[in-house]
């Protein structure tokens, strides 16, 4: 890889840009100015690989935080269909199911996050104990 200076290191991130955005690899590959045989064999090199990987970990990233933003209207929305007299019960019924199929998994969640910061902290507590 080396011998091609900073030009090839913009085309591969022109490539990961392309792949984030295009529908195939294909598309991508002419978005990106390259075959779509050169953009194969980049994927199959570690550092291409670990920054399309970190590219999709940041863009999925951005896409989470978008849904957190709208959380609050979407649950809003459940509840009022909950308390309106004039949504019909299969809507109601599946407004609440939602609500509570997604409480429990939130619960679920912070219960997850909680062992898991007790575990890191035995964990370092250990380590420092040994060194």
């Amino acid at each position: 890889m080396t011998g091609h200076g900073a030009k090839f290191g913009r085309k591969m991130e022109e490539a990961i840009a392309a792949l984030l955005i295009q529908r195939n690899l294909e598309e991508a590959a002419k978005s990106a100015g390259v075959s779509p045989k050169t953009l194969r064999r980049w994927q199959q090199v570690p550092e291409f690989a670990a920054a399309y990987r970190k590219a999709r970990r940041d863009a999925f990233a951005q896409s989470v935080a978008r849904l957190q933003q709208v959380s609050g209207a979407a649950v809003t929305t459940l509840q009022r269909l909950i308390v309106d007299p004039n949504t019909p019960a299969a809507v109601k019924a599946r407004a609440a199911y939602y609500i509570l199929t997604l409480s429990t998994k939130a619960i679920e969640t912070e219960d997850i996050l909680a062992r898991l910061d007790e575990l890191e902290r035995a964990a370092e507590l250990n380590k420092c104990q040994r060194d």
